[in-house]
């Protein structure tokens, strides 16, 4: 089980959200803000199966658009994994 956290700013979530529906993915949305992306920004928590993680990955980078200006990101994505999960 893998926890994928992604960052994206406030143009590219809901173009990353539909495409990660449609192929099945479910996640919890939060509204953040902070150092990554330097403004208003979603953060998407993403639990799945270590063989989907890169399905998801290539989701998410064809769904962001890239960013027009230097130095601006459009998404952050962080793989982490995941010692125990429980669902209730």
């Amino acid at each position: 089980m893998k926890l994928i956290i992604v960052i994206l700013s406030g143009a590219d979530t809901d173009n990353v959200i539909h495409k990660l529906l449609e192929r099945d993915f479910r996640f919890t949305r939060l509204t953040s803000s902070g150092g990554f992306l330097r403004r208003g920004n979603t953060t998407l928590l993403i639990g799945t199966a270590a063989e989907r993680v890169d399905e998801a990955v290539e989701t998410i980078r064809g769904a962001a658009e890239t960013p027009a200006e230097p130095g601006h990101r459009g998404a952050m994505i962080f793989v982490l994994d995941v010692q125990r999960f429980e669902q209730l």
